[in-house]
């Protein structure tokens, strides 16, 4: 009897080790129906945000004659934030669109009729979401820096080649004392262009020309304009009543743009790594700490002078009309120093390091919603679920735009402004999973 009672318990464990490679088998099938919709989608959105957000600048590059090989450099180094972005939509959109066809085909009833759990067809959505949201964190937090910095290094390189980067038709391009007007563009020169600059002296200048052609000096990284039919009008500093003119039939002007013209390229809050803007945010509330410090010591200071000061007027017995004026200065230093200090910046940098974590790791909240959502599909679930993706994905924006803008101009928590599209996904999640609950 002994002997017979421990079979039950080796069978038992038997089915159990039986039961895990079917349960294997299963998630693996699930896992390559969401792999096949998120590369579709994948895809998709790369395409989208690639057309929107860097052929317009490399059409707008070539057009100016820019190396080919340049180009495609430039395009590499922006493609990191292109990839970070279709990350996320394209885990929503590519589950949505799994789990509308199991929902369809019925192969998910099936599943559950055999006796998958629905947690165990679930697990292979988080596993993968989870990955995805990583390579997106990746993307956006390591490869982006990288990518930005190697950009703007290209792109200063071909200001110095190509000069016609730097100066576009109809345009104003400013420098540190020099602006730039430009006419329209023919034949590989500028029409009618103002220069508006300060001679040696600190005098006002002003040059006009009829035509302007451009090159670029490769030892100085100037851009030389070479002036048609140029007229200059002088204004002295102590001669305001009076001006200086000449005229000539050519001229050539030298422009440095190392000198900060606009098309110089910076890194930002959006550019920098997740530890570089944390580095800066305590920089700047170390900052702001010791602004708030200094006014208050100037605050407590100018109240100790006007109680001096209305001591003093008690004591000397003075009319209360008297006393009151000479109390107006301590009072308006006092209304000075009262407003409070406010580094907007410091807003803008949290803001951007919530995002860096928010949207990256909305692709793993996504598949919380995806999952019972696309289950409700009854047939044509890749096109309904593709559907409802893209619905979803034009809201989860439309929330990010709402949360940065409030979180900019009223001074919203950073953390909820950037983080409630992905609470707000997560929290409909959990609805669709009560109701699938309920249901069943």
């Amino acid at each position: 009897m002994d002997g017979r009672a421990t079979v039950p318990g080796a069978s038992g464990s038997s089915v159990a080790r039986r039961s895990r490679p079917r349960y294997l088998r299963v998630q693996v099938y699930i896992a390559r129906e969401f792999l096949f919709g998120f590369v579709v989608c994948f895809l998709f959105f790369f395409s989208v945000f690639f057309v929107n957000q860097i052929l317009l600048m490399a059409e707008d590059i070539l057009s100016k004659k820019a190396p080919l090989r340049d180009v495609l450099l430039l395009l590499v180094y922006a493609t990191p934030s292109i990839l970070a972005m279709a990350f996320p939509f394209a885990a929503l959109v590519g589950a949505l669109m799994a789990a509308g066809r199991l929902s369809s085909d019925n192969e998910m009833l099936a599943l559950l009729a055999s006796g998958v759990p629905a947690h165990r067809a679930f697990f292979p959505f988080v596993v993968l979401g989870l990955v995805f949201s990583l390579s997106s964190f990746v993307m956006n937090d390591v490869f982006l820096p990288l990518g930005t910095i190697e950009f703007g290094k290209l792109y200063r390189k071909l200001l110095t080649s190509t000069p016609a980067l730097e100066l576009k038709p109809y345009s104003v391009t400013r420098y540190r004392d020099i602006s730039v007007v430009t006419g329209a563009a023919s034949g590989g020169e500028l029409d009618d262009i103002l220069i508006f600059d300060r001679s040696g002296d600190g005098s006002s200048r002003v040059i006009s020309a009829r035509r302007a052609s451009l090159s670029s000096d490769s030892a100085t990284g100037d851009i030389i304009l070479h002036l048609g039919e140029v007229w200059e009008q002088t204004v002295k500093n102590d001669k305001s009543d009076s001006f200086d003119w000449s005229r000539a039939d050519e001229m050539e002007y030298r422009l440095t743009p190392r000198d900060g013209g606009i098309e110089q390229t910076s890194v930002g809050p959006r550019d920098m790594s997740s530890t570089d803007l944390a580095h800066v945010i305590a920089e700047k509330q170390k900052a702001l700490d010791d602004r708030m410090s200094e006014r208050g010591r100037q605050l407590l200071a100018a109240r100790l002078r006007l109680y001096d000061d209305y001591q003093a007027a008690l004591a000397a017995g003075l009319p209360w009309v008297n006393a009151n004026s000479s109390l107006e200065a301590d009072r308006s230093s006092i209304g000075s120093l009262s407003p409070p200090i406010v580094d907007h910046s410091l807003q803008v940098y949290r803001l951007e390091l919530y995002k860096k974590y928010s949207i990256p790791f909305g692709a793993l909240f996504f598949v919380f919603l995806a999952f019972p959502l696309g289950l409700g599909a009854k047939r044509s679930g890749r096109v309904v679920g593709f559907g409802l993706g893209m619905l979803i994905s034009v809201l989860y924006w439309a929330f990010l735009l709402v949360g940065q803008t409030l979180g900019t101009r009223l001074e919203w928590s950073p953390f909820w402004a950037m983080w409630i599209p992905d609470a707000l996904v997560f929290a409909a999640g959990i609805v669709f999973w009560a109701r699938r609950r309920v249901r069943g």
